[in-house]
Parts: C-alpha cells; structure tokens; sequence
C-alpha cells in the first residue's frame, strides 16, 4: 500500500504547475461582467496544467492505460466547458453544461462498473432526487429537463467514483480517495452553480464554485496516476 506522504512526494511536483495556475486565477480575480479570451484562458490554465500533469507521466502510461486516457479527454471537455461559461450569458450556458455532462461520462467510464456497490448507487440516487427537487421550482422551460438529466449523469459518476472507496483495512488505496474526494466537491460546485443560477443568490459563489471546482478535478486526475488496470507490459504499476 503506497502511504499518502509518499504520493505527495512522487507527485506533489508534477502538480506545482497547476497550483501556480489557481493562484493566478484567484490573485487576477478578472470580472465576469467582461467575458474576454484573456479570461477564458486565464479560467482554463489550471486545466491545461493538469494535461500537462498527465502527460508528465508518458505517452506510453495514457495509451496502456485507457481509464488515464478518458479522464484526460474529460479534462479537454472540461477546459471547452469552462470556456463556454465564461460567455453564459450571452447564451452559452447550455454548451457549457453539454461539454461537462460528456465530462462525467467520461470519467464514470474510467472509473469502471466493478465493484457495482448498489448500496452507493441508491445513496446517490436518493441525494440527487433531493438536489434536483431543491432545483426544480427555480427551474422552466427546457432546463427543467436539462437540469435532471444534467444531475443523474454528474450522481452517476459520483457513484463510480466511490463504488471502491474503502477507508479502512487492506482494501484502502489512495486513488479511489482521490476520485471519491474529487466527485463529492464536483458535486457541490455544480449544485452551487445551480443555486445560484436557478434559484436563489449564494454567497461568495464564485469562490466557493471555483475552489471545490479546481479541487475536484486535481483529485480527479490524480486517481488516474494509480490506474486500476494492470498492464502486463508496461512494467511495474503504480496502483498500490
């Protein structure tokens, strides 16, 4: 079992990039009132770092191991969602919740169906029925359909994400930690936009939107460095 020091250790440098990136994000603190490239890319740059993170490990790591892959192509949806929003309203907000949906489905299949843990999926099912009633009466025309297909994707990949999360005995890994970890605060950055959006103004929303939104995706790619699978010829694995 790798101990977390030890992942913080091998890690931890490959994701300075990334935390400089977030600083820049909250330090620039650029309005959303003027939608600009300047403040797409600046709102992007944490993502990109985290392709860089990926890439960091190899070609060969993403091509032998297909769930790093999805969840490196759902980090590019996400930099295309990211970039849609910063123009939402001037009507890109749907283009925006599209590209994140095919995010989540992307990472659900990296996080796999094994184990199934119904018991998980029923927890979720119920905590997304409540999320999407608490939304509903703040919602009409085409985003009360959109907004409930947008929650059961998002609650499906949070199922996936802690279907194998042990937090006890030999099972425990750091890697479904992570993925867990960064499911639950997607889960409540999203539910925070909606909110905010739908229903009634949250304060410090787009701080709080943005730091559980950077959070997540870091835990998010880092699950990804202890792939579930087991490449024979890839060599040693770094899965615990």
């Amino acid at each position: 079992m790798v101990s977390p020091v030890t992942v913080v250790k091998s890690e931890g440098p490959k994701l300075v990039p990334f935390f400089k990136a977030t600083c820049v994000y909250f330090v620039l603190w650029l309005p959303t009132s003027s939608p600009s490239w300047v403040s797409a890319l600046i709102k992007c740059l944490p993502i990109f770092c985290l392709w860089l993170f990926l890439l960091a490990h190899g070609l060969g790591f993403l091509q032998a191991h297909s769930s790093a892959t999805r969840i490196f192509v759902g980090l590019i949806f996400s930099a295309l969602g990211d970039a849609f929003l910063i123009w939402q309203d001037q009507g890109y907000f749907v283009h925006g919740m599209l590209m994140f949906a095919v995010t989540h489905v992307l990472y659900a299949s990296a996080f796999g169906m094994r184990p199934l843990a119904l018991r998980t999926g029923l927890v979720m099912g119920v905590l997304s029925g409540l999320c999407y009633a608490l939304l509903y009466p703040g919602l009409s025309g085409a985003f009360t359909y959109l907004v409930g297909v947008y929650v059961a994707i998002i609650s499906f990949m949070g199922w996936r994400a802690m279907a194998g999360l042990r937090l006890i005995g030999a099972a425990w890994r750091w890697t479904e930690l992570a993925a867990g970890s960064g499911a639950v605060l997607f889960i409540i950055s999203d539910l925070t936009i909606g909110l905010h959006k739908f229903c009634f103004p949250v304060p410090y929303s787009r701080a709080l939107v943005m730091s559980t939104y950077y959070a997540a995706q870091m835990l998010i790619a880092l699950s990804a460095v202890g792939s579930r699978e087991p490449v024979a010829d890839y060599g040693p694995s770094k899965a615990d």
